[in-house]
């Protein structure tokens, strides 16, 4: 499905320059299913707004059709994490996404794709954060 909802931005001009592999996790919340993750790293000219309405689009297209119910299980979960032009917020988008820092199936992929890249917030690389929420949850690789 990530590769299918990749063509589908694709197909509305975002390039696609980099994409992780798949990495399975315990869900966050009340759902009792595991979640693939992947990350992607792609250009294109649109704002973080308006590539959040695009993302939203290609998500109900997925048939994602719970917006609104926070922890819930879902088809397709698509998120601006960071941006090449720093930190952003409006009503509805706040770039860096809040909570990637403390999550490994964000912080996992995206290291091997884009572990240079630096958050705007902390200054650490993607591969720093990493490298952190692992040795903080004991994890060792």
């Amino acid at each position: 499905m990530i590769g299918a909802a990749l063509g589908e931005l694709e197909r509305a001009g975002i390039m696609v320059l980099e994409r992780s592999r798949v990495v399975r996790s315990a869900p966050l919340g009340p759902s009792h299913r595991r979640f693939a993750n992947s990350a992607a790293l792609v250009e294109c000219s649109l704002d973080p707004s308006e590539l959040l309405t695009l993302l939203k689009r290609v998500e109900a297209r997925f048939g994602r059709r719970m917006r609104g119910q926070r922890w819930r299980e879902r088809v397709i979960d698509l998120d601006i994490v960071l941006w090449s032009g720093g930190c952003w917020q409006d009503a509805d988008l706040i770039v860096p996404h809040l909570p990637f820092r403390k999550r490994g199936f964000v912080l996992a992929p995206a290291a091997t794709i884009a572990g240079a890249w630096r958050d705007p917030v902390t200054g650490l690389t993607l591969r720093q954060l990493h490298a952190r929420l692992t040795r903080q949850q004991g994890i060792t690789r």
